[in-house]
């Protein structure tokens, strides 16, 4: 991503674009998905359990829900859905990433003269986010509903073995078009956040690179990452919890999107809709520093400037 009135750069291939994209995507969905665990665990859960109207919250905050999991299930439960995160990333995060600039090449003209203006950055990102999340939902499905299931009573088998068995068994039980559940909000969710990401990111480096001092590296993406990763959340925290709910409850627990926001203000209350919030900005924070980090680093070593 380009920022400020930097020289102009040979294209990077599109095939560069979305390798470099989803390997970034990938790396920082390895390193993060522990918070992504902790953050949809404290989505599903409810005020209350039902017939326990005075029941304590089973999870509390970021770092005590990542110790309860890693207590009560092993620690290699925080990495429950890596294989359908990695999944989704090769695809999502290839495609909303690296298709994000020759978009908003479209969307500008090609005979533009000076900065992106940021309505077409943010329309660029709506777009490849939509677009992207359409091809990988079936995979954030997956990985919902295996972060979703907590430690079970003796006896009681898992609803699925793992990421393919997951996939067998909601086409099965039911039915193909199912991988799509929530594909509404999942739309919203990802094309807003994506927009707040690329753009935001976009934008602020292109900022920073025009105050003095400022260059071009590692401390503008660090800076450029953590302001994409909290705009997102502030912006996409209400879909996101939506689409949490509507994946993890399974067949029938919501009759749609508009249905779930209800059940859920009604239930929870509006500060339901932020639950997670720090967990999720924590996540989101970092998974946007490590993947625009490695991002800029990849496109450097593989498709260098000329100077």
């Amino acid at each position: 991503m380009t920022g400020g009135d930097a020289k102009p750069a040979k294209a990077i291939p599109l095939y560069g674009t979305f390798a470099a994209s989803a390997f970034s995507a990938c790396w920082a969905e390895t390193c993060t998905i522990p918070l992504d665990t902790a953050k949809v665990r404290l989505q599903l859960q409810g005020k209350a359990l039902a017939g326990e109207l005075n029941a304590a919250p089973k999870y509390r905050g970021m770092f005590g829900t990542m110790a309860t999991i890693a207590r009560e299930e092993g620690a290699a439960s925080l990495w429950k859905g890596i294989v359908p995160g990695l999944h989704r990333q090769c695809l999502f995060g290839g495609l909303r990433i690296g298709l994000y600039e020759p978009v908003k090449n479209v969307y500008i003209g090609k005979d533009h003269v000076g900065d992106a203006p940021l309505i077409k950055k943010i329309a660029a990102g709506l777009t490849t986010g939509a677009l992207a999340i359409c091809v990988a939902s079936p995979t954030d499905l997956v990985k919902v509903r295996l972060q979703s299931e907590g430690k079970l009573p003796p006896g009681v088998p898992r609803r699925y073995s793992g990421a393919m068995n997951a996939y067998s068994t909601i086409v099965k039980q039911e039915g193909f078009t199912k991988l799509w559940t929530g594909l509404g909000p999942n739309v919203a969710r990802n094309a807003i956040i994506n927009a707040a990401e690329l753009a935001s990111y976009d934008q602020v480096k292109q900022t920073l690179l025009k105050l003095p001092g400022f260059t071009d590296n590692v401390v503008t993406h660090i800076l450029s990452g953590l302001g994409a990763g909290f705009i997102a959340v502030c912006v996409g925290s209400p879909v996101d919890v939506v689409k949490s709910r509507m994946m993890g409850g399974g067949q029938g627990a919501y009759k749609g999107t508009i249905d779930c926001f209800v059940q859920t203000f009604k239930n929870d209350g509006a500060g339901a809709f932020y639950k997670g919030f720090w967990p999720n900005f924590g996540r989101l924070g970092s998974w946007n520093v490590i993947m625009f980090l490695t991002l800029e680093q990849t496109k450097k070593a593989f498709f260098p400037k000329d100077e």
